[in-house]
């Protein structure tokens, strides 16, 4: 297996991690206040979860693309695709560092 399918998997359940909160947080929020822009975070926060979620799927469980990924792929996309989802945890991680604070 390729090193760099275990990071992005790792990348990813640490973003679905962070997404669930904010869903959690920003639904409770919307319940309350009725604010199109806390319905805007919402839909944000679902539409990145299902992304992610399907990623994960694709990488890890999916009996075709996991193994195409996992064998086939070669260092350099992943090391592009990985890049991607690093950044996109920390911008999560920071979004919901701003929204629990």
């Amino acid at each position: 297996m390729n090193s760099w399918i275990l990071a992005v998997q790792i990348t990813i359940a640490v973003t679905l991690v962070l997404l669930s909160v904010l869903v959690v947080v920003w639904g409770r929020n919307y319940r309350r206040v009725r604010s199109r822009q806390t319905l805007g975070m919402l839909v944000f926060a679902g539409i990145l979860l299902v992304e992610n979620g399907f990623a994960l799927y694709v990488y890890s469980l999916d009996p075709v693309l996991s193994v195409w990924f996992g064998e086939q792929v070669p260092n350099e996309p992943w090391l592009a695709m990985s890049l991607f989802h690093v950044l996109e945890a920390l911008a999560v991680g920071f979004l919901t560092y701003v929204t629990l604070e």
